[in-house]
């Protein structure tokens, strides 16, 4: 950063190639992942470290079962051998050597690249959980690391803390394994004289209060850490610069809001008395009503309501976007209600229609599947301002849709949209008029870390209260050898009037899996086990057409028991539906479990929800890879527990968030280091500094803010489309 003293190149601007021991093969290889300039390798973390007093010696790993955490063993391969077990199944034993004894590290299906990876004779180091497998100590699918050369041994044995890089077979192939990585940072860090080191783009007063270590030491602590004090410092403050930049990119996100010309909506009453009064069944909640005073609160500011509403699938988060729908109407404005389905659409445009028809207010629904003749109406209903309130999917940012006066956006099951359909949708509203509002609700719970990054820009409101009358659905865990008795509990719940949803994971079933599926499992189902109910199937592949016709006759109880895959997950609403049964529950996230199970108990009646498994998942103990571990700790957890947050920060621990609650569409940069679970401590403090930073220096034009600018500008580039600047 900056200019160099003469004679020296900035790292940024030196090809990776003329770093001493790179060249144009290892030039070509690295730039696979990301590596271009010297600086690129600088900044190529190690992914894990070996620490020498974790390197245990193999006549030790039965004491090593006692052991919580990852401990590491260095010998060399004695042999591999790949066993095929049927239905496309394999397992995959190496067996390893030191000079005490030997164990085996087991590898279960999936197993080509692995046995692709390892030769016998390899000098090698494997990491993870040891855990007993047939009465032996093992190590099961072990995170490893290829080692050159016997000297490497006595270097991890005496050299303390040995990062370990994250590496490709091209890598490989030109000897870029962990000892090739180090052999060229060393390199490059003894290249001082010739080369220009940044400069640190924090100021003293970020450094300080943080207690971060300055840019250089970091740098070179993060790859050649003496101990494991070093090893954190460097860590914190590379984590903590992470979040810094996600965080200040959040903080000017804010800024734009609050400085955006909003529509204030002064009346907030008459419709939604009259709603209140004589047309809702039912007595809103009191979290409902704190709720509800929030988003009016922002709505009649001076700025546009940026606001996230959460709440568990059940709590009532249609009813208050009704509400807040029926404020803009009253107010002279046009409402965009989005979902993310056909099915979810329709379900909402019923619900909402029927109230607002009985208030005089014209209601849309437009969605894809719908005829050309139909659409033209609707559009020219939509621009001339005759209907109010569209209810659709993706359809409503299609190019002809324009809006009179759009004044509020409600966006349900906000994570299953980008950023950028959300802000597509926002530019409906006039060139020259105030933003509209906007109202993104989700009914997956998020925890608070993952709300202060992806959602940092909303505010947030939480409906932590269910209507009155609800009853809490009870969970459990069933095996094969229960099955019987489950489609007996099923018989009973149907002649008891009630009504049954049975979910697969898979539509069809195919060579490669073993898994049941909705569509051979339904007709079994009808023809032979539930014979003389009336049993129905609903799955993806269905026309929308279709799965409307299906949902339909559930909801009418000319459906008893509905076979079906995740197509239900979201937003289907059928209160007599009092049992869920999810086949392969091992299969699902968290997430989804929790999703399903928000399917049931929305009536009077008691609610079960069944997980069908194998046997083994019963047991801890009979649980054989770590894979089968984790799912058996994650069948337990839903089971114990139907609080939402709870199974969401669990289900992020597992998962990490960009596959958690789908970042990577969020335009949001992608996190490298920083845990948002392990390291909430560190995102107070960045976004702290950050939204400090943004509020003293919002444009960054201060001299001492210059490096944070253009780090912000060279490397998060695309996030700007988030933050819709110029």
């Amino acid at each position: 950063m900056g200019t160099p003293p003469e004679g020296k190149r900035p790292l940024s601007e030196t090809d990776v190639q003329y770093v001493k021991g790179v060249g144009p093969r290892r030039r070509d290889a690295l730039a696979g992942v990301g590596v271009r300039t010297a600086m690129d390798l600088l900044y190529y973390f190690p992914r894990k470290y070996l620490d020498r007093s974790r390197v245990y010696k193999i006549k030790d790993a039965s004491a090593a079962i006692l052991i919580p955490e990852e401990v590491t063993f260095v010998g060399r391969i004695r042999s591999v051998q790949v066993v095929r077990r049927g239905h496309g199944r394999s397992m995959m034993f190496i067996r390893l050597a030191d000079e005490t004894g030997t164990m085996r590290c087991v590898w279960f299906n999936a197993v080509q690249y692995f046995a692709n990876a390892f030769k016998e004779g390899e000098f090698i180091a494997f990491s993870g959980k040891v855990t007993s497998y047939q009465d032996q100590p093992c190590l099961i699918h072990p995170d490893y690391d290829h080692l050159e050369d016997e000297s490497d041994e006595e270097f991890l044995h005496t050299g303390g803390i040995i990062p370990v890089y994250p590496t490709t077979e091209a890598l490989r192939r030109v000897g870029l394994d962990s000892r090739g990585f180090r052999r060229i940072l060393r390199n490059l860090f003894g290249a001082g004289d010739y080369y220009e080191f940044p400069a640190d783009p924090f100021p003293p007063n970020i450094v300080s209060t943080n207690s971060l270590p300055p840019l250089g030491e970091a740098i070179s602590w993060i790859h050649f850490p003496k101990d494991e004090k070093q090893l954190g410092y460097s860590l914190h403050r590379f984590k903590f610069e992470e979040l810094f930049y996600l965080q200040l990119l959040l903080a000017i996100r804010r800024n734009l809001i609050n400085h955006s010309p909003g529509i204030p909506m002064k009346s907030t009453g008459q419709l939604v008395e009259k709603l209140a009064a004589g047309i809702l069944p039912f007595k809103l909640t009191e979290s409902q009503k704190k709720v509800l005073r929030e988003i009016f609160a922002d709505m009649k500011a001076g700025h546009p309501m940026y606001r996230l509403l959460q709440g568990d699938v059940g709590s009532g988060k249609t009813v208050v976007a009704l509400i807040a729908i029926l404020t803009a109407v009253e107010n002279g404005y046009q409402a965009a209600f989005m979902a993310p389905t056909e099915i979810l659409a329709a379900q909402h445009y019923s619900t909402i229609s029927q109230y607002l028809a009985k208030l005089g207010v014209e209601t849309s629904l437009l969605v894809g599947g719908q005829k050309k003749n139909l659409r033209d109406q609707i559009y020219s209903a939509i621009e001339e301002g005759r209907t109010s309130v569209v209810v659709g999917t993706h359809a409503i940012i299609q190019e002809k849709v324009k809006f009179k006066r759009l004044g509020l956006i409600v966006v349900d099951e906000q994570h299953r949209f980008g950023v950028m359909q959300r802000m597509a949708l926002q530019e409906k509203a006039e060139p020259a008029a105030a933003e509209p509002h906007l109202l993104v609700m989700t009914a997956t719970p998020i925890p608070r870390t993952l709300s202060l990054t992806i959602y940092g820009d909303l505010d947030i409101s939480i409906i932590d209260e269910m209507p009155t009358g609800r009853k809490k659905t009870k969970t459990a865990l069933r095996g094969e050898s229960n099955r019987d008795k489950v489609y007996k509990f099923i018989r009973d719940q149907v002649l008891a009037g009630r009504q049954v949803y049975i979910v697969y994971p898979l539509v069809n079933e195919t060579e490669k899996s073993d898994l049941k599926a909705a569509t051979q499992s339904f007709v079994r189902l009808r023809d032979e086990v539930f014979r003389g109910l009336k049993v129905g199937l609903i799955h993806g592949q269905m026309t929308e057409a279709e799965k409307n016709d299906v949902m339909t006759a559930f909801k009418k109880n000319a459906i008893n028991i509905l076979v079906a895959t995740t197509v239900i997950e979201v937003g289907i609403d059928v209160p007599n539906a009092t049992v869920m049964l999810i086949e392969h529950a091992d299969r699902f996230g968290l997430s989804q479990l929790h999703q399903l199970r928000g399917r049931i108990g929305r009536g009077i009646h008691q609610s079960y929800c069944i997980l069908m498994t194998e046997d083994k998942y019963l047991d801890e103990w009979k649980v054989a890879t770590s894979e089968e571990a984790v799912a058996n700790r994650r069948l337990k957890l839903f089971t114990s527990t139907s609080d939402g947050f709870k199974i969401a920060e669990y289900d992020l621990m597992l998962r990490g968030p960009g596959e958690f609650f789908g970042t990577k569409q969020s335009g949001m940069p992608p996190l490298k280091l920083a845990n948002l679970i392990k390291d909430r401590d560190i995102i107070a403090q960045a976004r702290k500094s950050a939204f400090r930073l943004a509020e003293e220096d919002p444009h960054l034009r201060d001299g001492k803010h210059r490096w944070i600018k253009e780090t912000l500008m060279k490397n998060y580039r695309e996030s700007f489309e988030f933050l819709k600047a110029n």
